[in-house]
């Protein structure tokens, strides 16, 4: 990933906790990916990719296939903003 912007942060439980998440998204191509999924394997890390179209994905929070908190509010605010918005204007980059 290259130049990860920070785009928002939110208390997840507001009065009951104090953990805050900040949101970040990044832009990346295919050479960047050194695996099959993502992480750090030394640290752990299991990370699944799934790259799916923004149009396909906030039908998937109506009908609960994406469940996680985190993924919706950033699907949420990626609809709000706008892709245009959030991507690197270089060809040939995805976002993260």
């Amino acid at each position: 990933m290259r130049s990860p912007r920070k785009i928002f942060e939110a208390y997840m439980s507001p009065g009951s906790v104090t953990e805050k998440v900040h949101f970040f998204v990044a832009e990346y191509d295919m050479q960047d990916q050194v695996s099959a999924g993502g992480g750090d394997v030394t640290e752990g890390e299991d990370i699944e990719v799934m790259e799916i179209l923004l149009a396909d994905a906030l039908p998937m929070i109506a009908i609960g296939a994406i469940q996680d908190g985190k993924t919706i509010m950033l699907l949420q605010h990626a609809a709000i903003v706008g892709l245009d918005r959030l991507r690197d204007t270089e060809p040939g980059k995805r976002l993260a």
